[in-house]
């Protein structure tokens, strides 16, 4: 693993994530210019992750069977096309549609871990792993900042139109840099369609790791899916551009991510996950502040964000580290069924967090997110205690 293949592989984890995450900066955007109500912008969100989720099902796999190169580039040219279809979108339902494509196929990033983690010496692996998270993080914020600044500046089309231009502009650019690999398995495609599920019964880490990430990533889901209707709202009364500077300070966790992986190399993923665990609680009881509006409210959303950002991103350093170690042979499909079970709990959160938010308002979603950072703490507690 030389420094320039590893800063090429995290810059196409920052391209592909930024695609999934852009959308929820400018969910209030794309309602007012559709001329619709302001939470119908959380479907464009809700259907890109439910996109992703599928894309993980169905694509990721094949990472194992298929050259990496040619298929990265194959990846991020179809999410480039699309974007364009996407920003092009007369109505709700084609950007539903194209969202859903772009979804689908804006997988570059679960096919470069395992990719990464293979390249990668044993005693290194969790730092690799934590500069492309660190690499994911940055594209998912600056992702959000880009797109809500933007998206004020020249409306809700620009942000998917110039990053159709970098998703197509970084698929010609893999095309020269991705090093040759050769696929570790040669099994039909509806086989290694049928293995993460086979993996799922016969490994209970990826079982505790899947669990430990679905739980914490539907809360974060939650919170980002509503943040927008909470600072656009009456509340605090701000545009677009709030939301994605507020995303700036997650930028906090690229310089996490990489220090959690180091933690994760010396003691071991347990350790890591439990104060990430943690964190997710404290996070919850800070944002229910949020709700006061005004500097003492905003200041509360700013600094429970950042706790939640954090704690859910060194959290995966974690997980990704103890499902990658169980199978050398099937990192492709081993990842499939961890970022399948982690993005339905994504989507699961981002459905939710709408519902609950129509409900019982913002103290609403954050009580989901101390319900789910709970759920996860007891099952770790759990397994620690049956260790012992």
């Amino acid at each position: 693993m030389s420094r320039r293949i590893l800063v090429v592989l995290t810059v196409t984890c920052a391209v592909a994530v930024g695609n999934v995450y852009f959308p929820q900066a400018i969910g209030p955007l794309v309602a007012a210019g559709l001329r619709l109500p302001p939470d119908a912008g959380a479907l464009v969100v809700t259907a890109t992750q439910a996109g992703y989720t599928a894309g993980i099902v169905l694509l990721v796999p094949l990472g194992d069977r298929v050259p990496h190169r040619p298929f990265l580039v194959s990846l991020l040219a179809l999410t480039g096309l699309g974007l364009l279809a996407a920003g092009c979108a007369p109505a709700l339902p084609p950007l539903v549609a194209a969202s859903a494509l772009v979804g689908l196929t804006t997988v570059a990033a679960p096919v470069v871990a395992p990719l990464a983690a293979g390249l990668a010496a044993a005693d290194r692996r969790g730092a690799v792993i934590g500069t492309l998270l660190s690499g994911s993080t940055g594209g998912m914020l600056l992702a959000r900042t880009f797109s809500g600044g933007l998206g004020e500046w020249l409306g809700w089309r620009a942000p998917y139109l110039v990053a159709a231009a970098l998703a197509l502009f970084l698929a010609a650019a893999l095309a020269v840099t991705v090093p040759v690999t050769a696929p570790s398995s040669r099994q039909p495609y509806p086989a290694l369609l049928a293995e993460p599920l086979r993996l799922l019964r016969a490994e209970p880490e990826l079982r505790r790791s899947c669990v430990y990430q679905a739980a914490v990533f539907a809360g974060f889901s939650a919170v980002w899916t509503c943040l927008a209707l909470l600072l656009t709202g009456p509340a605090y009364g701000l545009d677009a551009r709030a939301v994605g500077m507020l995303a700036l300070v997650g930028a906090a966790t690229m310089l996490c991510t990489p220090v959690a992986g180091r933690l994760v190399d010396r003691v071991g993923p347990d350790p890591v996950n439990l104060v990430c665990m943690l964190g997710v609680l404290i996070s919850a009881a800070v944002l229910a502040a949020g709700s006061l509006g005004g500097v003492p409210g905003l200041a509360a959303v700013t600094l429970g964000t950042l706790l939640l950002d954090v704690a859910m991103q060194c959290g995966m350093v974690a997980n990704q580290a103890r499902v990658y170690a169980l199978r050398p042979d099937a990192r492709g499909r081993l990842n499939t069924a961890y970022m399948t079970c982690a993005y339905l709990g994504g989507s699961a959160g981002s459905w939710l967090g709408v519902r609950v938010w129509g409900a019982a308002g913002w103290p609403g979603v954050c009580a989901l997110v101390a319900l789910l950072g709970a759920l996860a703490l007891a099952r770790h507690l759990l397994a620690l205690a049956h260790r012992r």
